[in-house]
Order: structure tokens, then sequence, then C-alpha cells
């Protein structure tokens, strides 16, 4: 599964390099809201597989929902001469930070506590 996840990433890297792909300029807030919810939507994910709790059906549907969101936000904002998207900027990137502190200790606890354990049969063997 994680090998499927870097090549996709891969291939999306290189694809994008490789094609010169514009858009208009009216379409940036919406691109950049998008990108945020997929980033908020992979830490999310990173965060619930790290605590043993992930599910595709969640991630999947979570994905999509905060796409729409933040797309809609956008589109209402525009609209409305009102700068929505700061909602969606400020909600996804508070979301962002948070999983990525809290993954951040999740691993840290694994890695300290094989390190405990490495030591504990160390002794014991001793």
């Amino acid at each position: 599964m994680v090998i499927a996840m870097i090549i996709g990433l891969a291939a999306g890297i290189v694809l994008g390099l490789v094609f010169n792909i514009a858009y208009p300029l009216e379409y940036s807030f919406y691109i950049t809201m998008g990108l945020l919810a997929a980033m908020d939507s992979v830490g999310g994910a990173l965060r619930s597989h790290l605590e043993g709790k992930y599910n595709n059906l969640v991630f999947i549907t979570g994905f999509l929902t905060n796409a729409a969101l933040a797309g809609l936000l956008t589109f209402v904002g525009d609209k409305l001469g009102v700068p929505l998207y700061y909602a969606a900027i400020l909600v996804f990137g508070g979301r962002l930070f948070n999983n990525l502190a809290i993954s951040r200790r999740i691993a840290l606890d694994h890695y300290m506590a094989k390190k405990n354990k490495d030591e504990a049969e160390k002794q014991v063997q001793c």
C-alpha cells in the first residue's frame, strides 16, 4: 500500500514537471483550496493510520467533503465579494498543524517504546 502511494506521488510529480499545464488565474483560489483540503485529508489519514483507526471509506468521503466545502466557500465568497476562503485556510491550516503534531507524538512514542523494549531485551541477555 505504501509502495503504491509513493509510486503515485512520484508519477504525479513527474507528470507535473513534464507537461506544461496552465490554468486561468481566476481558478487559483479554487486550486489552492483544493490542495489545502487534500493535504488536510492526507494528514488526517496519516494520523488515523498511526493510531490504528484508518478506514478508507472515511478517508475518501472526508477528502471529497473537504474539497467540496473549500470550493463552495471560495465560490460563494467570490460571488459576495467577501474572502470566505480565509475560513477554509484557517480551519484546514490549523488541522494540518494539529494532525502533524499528533502524528509526530505517536511516531515518537512508537520509537521510544521500541527502543525501551530493545534495551530491556539486552539487559535480560546479559
